[in-house]
């Protein structure tokens, strides 16, 4: 885990900016904040608590506000926000929406203190959850992991296990059953939420996996672009282990075992691998199984009550 970043070049293809300020230098600007800010308080000129690290979103009421106020005014605010000091940074960049028109003057202050510019089409609003929903994603904790991740029926199930337990192979026959591969071996994951992981596959391994005895294949070219997956959400956890007949292994499923990933919880199965059993039904099983939890029915809580309701009866005979 660590301090991510998002370059400036990533943030105006992604969301097609138009840079207004192409004198200024962007190489080097960093996004390390997901938060935005619409700096409405900062033109009446006050800057108290004014966090200038976010990007500043100007808006038809902002504008509307310093046309009112006039340009000289304007250009007194605005350059306090693009200044920066010794104690707050300048700004990555202020965005302006609904194509407003930028006066000529407020460009050259840019250029002063290379501070870009940029300008989107979209409403203020819309284009600020897009913007925020994106930085969510990009500058999210992240951490790696070795296993295998696999979309069935919409679940994300993780499959963990000892190197050569088996993982890659319960992927490529879930494949033949249609599901969708996302990574093999190493799976990057990233905190969107409290309750929410999102799983991909690092850009190097993407689409291939590795069959001991056959080498590396590329899933995608093999089983077709819809057996494939770029991310998903990680729903379940299935860790495949070697069967050990002193354990005990859970067998009604009352009580959920979890597992934890950057401070959020996910919940884990222990699989015991034996000469026979398929696994790519049993990860099936277990995801639709998950699935119906979700949705409020529990196969293991439905027999327990059933048991005791019929043993309840036999002892008021």
């Amino acid at each position: 885990m660590g301090t991510y970043s998002v370059s400036m070049k990533e943030l105006i293809d992604k969301l097609h900016l138009e840079n207004c300020t192409p004198e200024v230098n962007i190489e080097n600007i960093k996004i390390t904040q997901a938060d935005v800010n619409r700096p409405a308080l900062q033109l009446t000129g006050f800057f108290d608590y004014f966090d200038s690290s976010r990007i500043q979103i100007i808006g038809h009421v902002e504008h509307t506000y310093m046309q009112q106020k006039g340009l000289q005014h304007s250009l007194e605010m605005m350059e306090k926000i693009m200044a920066g000091s010794a104690e707050s940074p300048k700004p990555p960049c202020i965005v302006y929406c609904r194509e407003i028109e930028i006066g000529e003057e407020f460009i050259a202050l840019a250029n002063k203190y290379q501070v870009p510019l940029l300008r989107s089409d979209k409403a203020t609003s819309a284009f600020m959850a897009q913007l925020i929903r994106w930085l969510d994603i990009e500058l999210a904790s992240r951490c790696s992991v070795h296993g295998v991740l696999v979309d069935i029926y919409g679940e994300g199930v993780l499959i963990m296990g000892e190197s050569g337990i088996g993982k890659s192979e319960v992927a490529i026959e879930l494949m033949h059953r249609g599901h969708r591969l996302v990574s093999d071996d190493v799976v990057e994951i990233k905190r969107i939420s409290d309750s929410s992981l999102i799983g991909s596959a690092p850009d190097i391994t993407r689409h291939f996996i590795e069959l001991r005895g056959i080498g590396i294949i590329n899933a995608k070219t093999l089983f077709g672009v819809e057996r494939v997956k770029d991310e998903q959400e990680i729903n379940l956890v299935i860790k495949l282990e070697e069967f050990n007949k002193d354990q005990d292994y859970d067998r009604l499923g009352l009580e959920e075992q979890f597992i934890e990933f950057l401070g959020n919880k996910v919940v884990c199965h222990s699989i015991p691998i034996r000469p026979g059993r398929n696994l790519a039904v049993i990860c099936e099983s277990a995801a639709v199984n998950h699935r119906q939890k979700k949705m409020g029915y529990n196969a293991a809580l439905e027999l327990y009550n059933r048991v005791t309701s019929n043993i309840a009866e036999k002892n008021s005979q």
